[in-house]
């Protein structure tokens, strides 16, 4: 499957999209979970994730955080085939614009590092298409730490604690999850981010 995503600095670009839809049903049918029973699990309504599984929208960061607490799972275990963990010496590549993408209204991910299923940070590079609280509609707020390094362009960093702040090329934030928290582009051109997120 793929989709094609317009951008600021690239006309067109063809990109292969996650079947988070695929793995989550996957998911819940290991687990023996009907809908409803997963929907009271997550705090999701079934109808959503119908719609998750069907492809037919596209979760948010704050509704995956809630699908893999609910289910009792790693988060990267929704964009990964189950694999054989391995005890030590692990090692995951990824090689330039080759993450597995997601997108969403306000942000494309390119999650990096994506083959290992157990693991305590999650990497991804973000193409920051938000200009707004509004484009949000409510804080993202979700458990862990994360990291911030902006790549290129111009972000503001919006948190419930403290006063909104703008960060250029080279700047870099670590903060609490759980703090209401989003990031929206001031620059020309939508702005790219590292994010890490942590246990």
């Amino acid at each position: 499957m793929s989709m094609t995503v317009t951008s600021s600095k690239h006309d067109v670009r063809a990109i292969g999209a996650i079947s988070i839809g695929a793995q989550l049903k996957s998911i819940r049918m290991r687990n023996k979970l009907t809908l409803r029973e997963a929907a009271n699990l997550t705090n999701l309504a079934a109808s959503t994730l119908s719609k998750i599984e069907n492809e037919q929208i596209s979760p948010t960061f704050t509704v995956m955080q809630k699908l893999a607490t609910g289910l009792n799972i790693e988060l990267p275990q929704l964009f990964t085939k189950p694999t054989v963990a391995q005890a030590v010496g692990r090692r995951d590549i990824t090689l330039k614009e080759q993450g597995n993408y997601h997108l969403t209204s306000t942000y494309e991910h390119e999650l990096l590092s994506t083959e290992f299923s157990h693991k305590k940070m999650m990497p991804y590079k973000c193409r920051v298409h938000a200009r707004s609280f509004d484009d949000f509609g409510e804080w993202v707020r979700h458990s862990g730490e994360e990291y911030m390094l902006v790549l290129e362009g111009e972000v503001q960093l919006v948190t419930e604690f403290y006063e909104p702040v703008n960060l250029v090329e080279g700047d870099s934030v670590y903060y609490d999850a759980m703090m209401g928290h989003l990031v929206i582009s001031v620059s020309e051109d939508d702005a790219q981010i590292l994010w890490v997120t942590a246990k």
